[in-house]
């Protein structure tokens, strides 16, 4: 047996290692990793090890999906927001009219008490101005006043805590200064799932050994000088963490989707896209001239009816049938921490025959026993999706994405697609970040082949915990079991800043979104978990969320939590 058979055991497992937990399963303090053995030859027996290149090879195995859990999810579950209080909505509506009356008030007024702040939205010498007034408007009057809450510039390593710049602005946000001071703050902001966002540890010392033997980067696009054995080995590992044929790498996460979807339908195609899809996947569909249509939100049955009305109907004008019908959905939905319904999509893809391009820029590695993303989650066979996508930079710390489907389908993308003829092959220490993070997550690197599934284990149960704790102190919370990005609803546009800023004055780092990124009642906050993070970092958290969310009377469902839920446990 060689040495990467011998790697690839089935290391799936670390309830050996003995640590403190809590009921939860959450490490009781420190470092989460560092306690894992080096090399787990005396862990295994050998009656006990399997070998996963024999196990997935065996054609007896083939996961199905069951017509319980298709059935479970075809009934219409009731929307979280129908349990907000009439008076939450109606204020949360009320305050963004005032906000958007005054704004109007205040540009009626500067533009007659200070013109010349105003040149560049008139009209001059002939010439209409780039960008209305109205068009500006909500940039100009209301994100301005909350710019201190976006774009926080931060120093080193986004792990599970970061140095932050601290700034300051003495012009209501127009501009800023820094202070000189570094503040170390607790990360909930980032997507670093699996915790491989580190300046220290194997992947970093993969990382730079491999640039001392390759360089930093070939310069050129793979289809001239870019394609390397490092590329070639990497795609390789790639399709076989992902349970296909063959894989495409891209150097860039929001081009691996606008710069593909072009490739694979044109004019006389039909796109069905889920109305929250990511802003890559829209671009791409428009890039490609196809005809777009889109259903609502992780709704099967609004799905299959866009599906029988296409179909039956075909082209306009002409009625042709299509040439092509894609259905483009997400794995998870980050905005709102919700899982794609992909039993139901796939027994639909089995009923009207269409293509499924599932995006797992979320889900890969962050979901499923052995962190293959959706799939595995719902132990679908990955053969079941025509097109999986995903992105290196959540789970694995690194950058760029990836195509993942049959042969025939990479090697024409390899050929048609601009990603691959015009765009810069990915560097040298990506690539080492990425292969590097994924043997260990598959169980491949034999010194560390432990820590991959720890992580995996670890972001589990701190996902689940911190979603519970939130629930259990009254917070309305959005997204399914399990997910590494929880949402918690802030409604009031006046909350959404003071809830950053709340958090940051308690050295927490967390994302804010309001609208346009989404509907204007949900503006809300995302907590994004780490395996890096500790079940004291967790504590500490909630703790202090707590209190904002007493402060600013965030608490919704306080009423309806038993008292005992309350109590630190």
């Amino acid at each position: 047996m060689g040495k990467g058979q011998r790697a690839v055991q089935a290391f799936r497992s670390t309830e050996f290692i003995e640590k403190p937990r809590d009921r939860d399963g959450l490490v009781l303090g420190g470092n989460p990793f560092k306690d894992a053995p080096s090399t787990s030859a005396s862990l295994l027996s050998e009656k006990s090890t399997v070998l996963l290149s024999e196990k997935s090879a065996s054609p007896a195995v083939v996961p199905t999906v069951s017509k319980e859990v298709i059935e479970a999810g075809l009934k219409d579950e009731p929307s979280e927001l129908e349990s907000v209080p009439t008076f939450i909505l109606v204020t949360t509506y009320l305050s963004f009219l005032m906000l958007i009356l005054f704004a109007h008030a205040r540009d009626f007024v500067g533009k007659l008490v200070s013109p010349e702040q105003y040149v560049q939205l008139r009209e001059q010498n002939g010439y209409a101005p780039m960008v209305s007034d109205f068009e500006s408007l909500w940039t100009r009057r209301l994100y301005g006043r909350i710019r201190d809450c976006f774009n926080r510039p931060i120093t080193g390593v986004a792990g599970g805590r970061v140095n932050l710049l601290e700034r300051v602005s003495h012009d209501f946000n127009t501009t800023f200064e820094f202070t000189g001071r570094i503040r170390n703050v607790l990360n909930l902001a980032s997507y670093n799932y699996l915790g491989f966002a580190q300046s220290h540890g194997p992947c970093a010392d993969k990382v730079e050994e491999a640039m001392r033997e390759h360089g930093i980067t070939q310069a050129s696009s793979r289809v001239e000088a870019g394609r390397s054995k490092l590329l070639v080995e990497t795609e390789d590992m790639v399709a076989r963490f992902m349970g296909t044929e063959s894989a495409l790498i891209v150097s860039m996460g929001y081009a691996t989707n606008a710069l593909n979807i072009p490739s694979l339908v044109s004019k006389g195609c039909l796109i069905i896209s889920d109305e929250l899809n990511h802003s890559s996947l829209v671009s791409g569909a428009r890039l490609s001239g196809a005809a777009i249509r889109v259903f609502r939100h992780n709704n099967a049955r609004d799905l299959e009816k866009q599906l029988r009305r296409s179909i039956s109907q075909g082209q306009p004008r002409t009625h042709r049938p299509w040439k092509k019908i894609i259905v483009v959905v997400e794995g998870l939905y980050s905005m709102e921490g919700e899982f794609c319904k992909l039993p139901e999509i796939i027994e639909l893809r089995r009923k009207y025959r269409f293509y499924l391009f599932v995006d797992e820029a979320h889900s890969v590695g962050a979901l499923g026993k052995r962190g293959r993303g959706i799939c595995d989650h719902f132990n679908v066979d990955p053969r079941e999706v025509d097109i999986l996508m995903g992105t290196f930079t959540k789970s694995f710390g690194a950058a760029g994405g990836y195509i993942a489907g049959s042969k025939a389908l990479i090697d024409y993308l390899r050929l048609h697609s601009h990603s691959a003829v015009y765009a810069e092959a990915m560097s040298v220490p990506v690539l080492a970040q990425v292969s590097s993070s994924m043997r260990m997550i598959m169980g491949e690197d034999r010194e560390h082949a432990l820590e991959g599934q720890q992580r995996l284990d670890q972001l589990a149960l701190n996902s689940r915990y911190f979603a519970r704790r939130l629930a259990e102190m009254g917070f309305m919370t959005m997204g399914d079991p399990g997910s590494p990005v929880i949402p918690l609803l802030l409604f009031s546009p006046a909350k959404i800043p003071a809830f950053s800023r709340e958090c940051l004055k308690r050295n927490i780092a967390v994302v804010v979104v309001s609208y346009p990124a989404t509907p204007i009642i949900t503006g809300r906050v995302r907590f994004c978990i780490s395996a890096s993070h500790t079940r004291e970092d967790l504590d500490h958290a909630l703790e202090q969320i707590s209190e904002i969310g007493d402060l600013l009377m965030l608490k919704f469902h306080k009423d309806k939590v038993q008292p005992q839920h309350l109590k630190a446990e």
